[in-house]
């Protein structure tokens, strides 16, 4: 489409015009590929070019005041904290779909969020980002012989009650981390095994959410095995997706459980990011520090999920507790 090559060539004209230090972090940031990263943020903003702009600016300034760019070489110590974070904020990479894009597993239902500060698991979540951003998507491109550069994200909801609401500020930050600064990175978000609380609240949040996200979400019936092998090999199904009833994730094997941290995902990526703090002579503090960030509140799609199943929540608790209990 001539506009949208218009547009890039306008968003290029005025990348040329940001210092020295936002370029260096915006190369570390596209990995080689600056149109692509640029169509991403336009894409965001709905290719306006002054709105994409000042979005990937603000973006780059939260690099640099936050030192993403490091981050990779800054571990979460001792190892038993790590392992207590990946024990509580459920996250992991399943496998990679038929046309080779990685495939993340999140048992948002399941996550407990309460073994460490809200910036430990902020931290966490950052450094999986950087490390899909900068080692498994340019492996899997080179292996494919193409720019692969989002991911695939299915979202189990199994578990999920009202527990939720002591999560809210803490996915708010996170939904609001992504939406700012690592914009459409998802191809498609699956939920699946999805509990009556859910689906009563999905119902007040999709209406408010930008088409372009409702196009994004898909609701699976059950565990969503059946239309999630027409896209992935049954390897690449998280353990969640697997069964053929519903049950808690805990039910099934931790050998096949890419959240927990001995599975290898989690095994190489703590791996890779204590070589990183050796080579960036990091030296490791008596008690670990964690970063903290500061960011600005958002109206993003994000952070309107987030603050929308709350409310919900909130209701359908005060018509019925037993629900949510």
């Amino acid at each position: 489409m001539a506009s949208q090559k218009e547009a890039i060539k306008q968003f290029n004209a005025l990348m040329e015009q940001v210092d020295d230090h936002l370029m260096d972090t915006f190369k570390n940031m596209h990995q080689g590929y600056p149109n692509e990263t640029l169509s991403r943020f336009l894409k965001a903003r709905e290719w306006n070019v002054a709105k994409a702009y000042k979005m990937l600016v603000d973006c780059l300034n939260w690099r640099i005041q936050n030192d993403i760019d490091n981050i990779l070489g800054k571990p979460i110590i001792p190892v038993d904290l790590y392992r207590a974070v990946r024990d509580s904020q459920l996250v992991g990479l399943s496998g990679y779909t038929k046309e080779g894009l990685p495939v993340f597993a999140i048992g948002v239902g399941m996550s407990t969020l309460d073994k460490a500060s809200v910036n430990y698991y902020v931290q966490s979540h950052i450094q999986i980002n950087e490390y899909r951003d900068r080692v498994i998507l340019p492996a899997t491109s080179r292996q494919h012989g193409r720019h692969i550069s989002n991911c695939f994200k299915i979202l189990d909801m199994t578990g999920l009650k009202l527990s939720a609401l002591c999560q809210t500020k803490l996915l708010t930050l996170i939904s609001t981390v992504d939406d700012l600064n690592y914009p459409e990175k998802t191809v498609t978000y699956y939920i699946v095994n999805a509990p009556y609380v859910f689906s009563a609240c999905w119902k007040a949040v999709r209406p408010l959410l930008h088409e372009r996200t409702r196009k994004k979400v898909q609701v699976l019936q059950g565990c969503g095995r059946d239309e999630l092998l027409k896209i992935m090999d049954y390897a690449s199904l998280p353990h969640f997706c697997r069964r053929e009833s519903s049950g808690t994730s805990r039910q099934l094997s931790r050998i096949s459980d890419c959240f927990s941290f001995d599975h290898p995902f989690h095994q190489q990526l703590y791996s890779y990011v204590k070589q990183q703090s050796q080579r960036q002579d990091f030296k490791l503090p008596k008690r670990q520090g964690s970063y903290q960030f500061n960011l600005p509140k958002s109206d993003s799609d994000g952070a309107i999920i987030v603050e929308t199943i709350q409310s919900e929540l909130l209701k359908i608790r005060d018509r019925n507790p037993s629900l949510i209990q």
